[in-house]
């Protein structure tokens, strides 16, 4: 299995083995619509093998980040349709990761200013950036049992609008201390009505919305995101080889069309999760370098690879690694708003060579 040979993933046809990871990059109109630079930015990556777009949110109470882009209204349908017809105009794939933030959220930076929900009222560590500055972020509110089955339907809503939206499917975002990772964690789930406590109740709640995403739109179009043990934006996992064998047993009788998992060190984990797992596996490892990260496909470790940064800093990603070009340096002091630069500016091999 070579970096360069073509597969798919689900229903999707891919050319190669590289795909565009999510990362956030706060350039979204006010109200979440996708404006055309955000589809400038995208078209310009079209020559990766998938592109997966940044964190979007399902419904307003989804919305944790200033300038991020919903996909719940009509007005988010039409914003994003503008991008996947010139992303598919331009030969590439795209699907689109619903990211609720749960209780990683301020009210300053949504269009409503109510609480954030999560699944229990336990404040997460840290400052959240708001359009005032930093501010702790809020001790959010608990859900109630009955409203969680409308939380899944918001996903389910959300996954129906982004196939209007002419996406080729979505990824449902489980990781990185979000709402669905919330869940599933030690330290912000301390429910004990069914949706917390045990493993099976503290997977429930993802498995209700992969299926309900899955019966939307087809399992052959959705994917899901995870990142075991990491614990970032506060979250803790005190059973991380035994909660995810059986998250992936119960999720895959679903058959979806990937997972995609963040490797966050445990090898022997990964390895029993990819041999556990019954369709595509993606696998970021995040900070090791591009050309190193190819060896996962050879071990049998993934099926597919992403990449954040290189993808952000490097349009033709692709290109400039099968003829040995130099890469461009990410900026990260322009990864999170702002305009054009450090976002659309990053020079191709064509422009670079003129």
């Amino acid at each position: 299995m070579t970096l360069w040979t073509p597969t798919t993933v689900g229903a999707i046809e891919i050319p190669h083995r590289l795909a565009m990871a999510p990362m956030t990059r706060d350039r979204a109109r006010a109200d979440g619509v996708p404006t055309a630079l955000n589809r400038e930015y995208y078209t310009q990556r079209a020559s990766m093998a998938l592109i997966i777009t940044e964190g979007t949110q399902p419904s307003a109470d989804g919305q944790g980040y200033l300038l991020t882009p919903g996909i719940h209204t009509a007005g988010h349908i039409d914003g994003w349709r503008a991008v996947t017809d010139a992303v598919h105009a331009a030969g590439g794939r795209i699907v689109v990761q619903l990211m609720h933030t749960g209780r990683i959220a301020h009210p300053d930076n949504t269009p409503h200013h109510r609480q954030p929900v999560a699944p229990s009222a336990v404040r997460p560590a840290g400052v959240m950036f708001t359009a005032a500055g930093l501010q702790p972020m809020p001790r959010p509110r608990a859900l109630g049992f009955a409203e969680i089955a409308g939380v899944v339907d918001e996903f389910r809503h959300a996954a129906a609008s982004a196939m209007a939206a002419g996406f080729d499917g979505v990824e449902i975002h489980g990781a990185n201390g979000y709402l669905l990772h919330q869940f599933l964690s030690s330290n912000a789930n301390q429910r004990n009505d069914g949706y917390g406590g045990s493993i099976a109740g503290r997977i429930r709640f993802a498995v209700e919305v992969a299926t309900a995403v899955a019966a939307e739109i087809g399992a052959d179009r959705t994917g899901i995101r995870f990142s075991p043990a990491n614990p970032y934006n506060d979250i803790t996992e005190y059973d991380t080889r035994e909660l995810y064998p059986a998250l992936l047993a119960a999720l895959a009788p679903l058959d979806l069309a990937y997972l995609h998992l963040i490797h966050a060190g445990d090898d022997d984990l990964l390895r029993r999760l990819r041999t556990g797992w019954p369709t595509a596996l993606l696998l970021n490892r995040a900070g090791t370098p591009v050309g190193r990260r190819a060896a996962d496909l050879d071990a049998g470790l993934a099926d597919v690879i992403t990449v954040g940064t290189a993808a952000l800093a490097n349009p033709d990603l692709p290109a400039r690694l099968r003829s040995g070009a130099p890469l461009n340096n990410p900026d990260p002091a322009t990864f999170y708003g702002g305009d054009h630069r450090g976002y659309t500016d990053y020079p191709s091999l064509t422009a670079a060579e003129r």
